[in-house]
């Protein structure tokens, strides 16, 4: 379904008791199935260090924050990506190289409970694929960041972005990546 602005947003009522405008929760066509629950950790600081992941906030995201001088807040568009500059059209996600199978890096899956791990981070790589043409067929433009690169170098990173910002030199691609 091709969606536009007048069939994509619905009012939602929030915890404030307000309505407002936002998109419908995607129940997307997914080819893996879902992972099921976590396997119970196998010690209890592997326990402690998987409670304190954080989804959104993280360190690479920080960084890259604070050197364009934009705060993280949290969007409404699919797949909510960390920054998005709403002129430009263009949607930032901070992928971090473990959680989204960097291509460059090939960081090993844990030895405990593979199988899960196996499903699980195909299942994350899935839903980035799904959420990258829900928001190119919204007209957005995707730019996927990879953690290695703004850890090693956070400001040439920054004044990429803000070359593709300021240039709008988009490539043809509704998606692509540094790093």
């Amino acid at each position: 379904m091709q969606h536009t602005k007048e069939n994509f947003f619905q009012f939602r009522r929030f915890r404030d008791g307000e309505f407002r405008m936002t998109p419908p929760r995607y129940r997307g066509k997914y080819l893996t199935k879902t992972v099921g629950r976590a396997p119970k950790a196998s010690a209890p600081q592997v326990s402690r260090t998987m409670r304190s992941n954080k989804s959104w906030g993280t360190r690479p995201e920080v960084f890259l924050g604070r050197t364009l001088r934009k705060k993280i807040l949290r969007s409404d568009l699919p797949g909510k990506p960390d920054f998005v500059f709403p002129r430009a059209k263009l949607a930032i996600f901070v992928h971090g190289c473990f959680w989204h199978r960097c291509p460059e890096c090939k960081i090993a899956l844990p030895k405990t409970h593979s199988s899960y791990w196996k499903k699980k981070l195909e299942r994350n790589v899935e839903r980035d694929r799904l959420n990258k043409e829900r928001l190119s067929s919204l007209g957005w433009k995707v730019l996927e960041i990879w953690e290695h690169t703004i850890l090693e170098d956070p400001k040439s990173t920054a004044c990429k972005i803000k070359q593709i910002i300021s240039a709008r030199k988009f490539l043809s691609e509704p998606f692509f990546s540094i790093g």
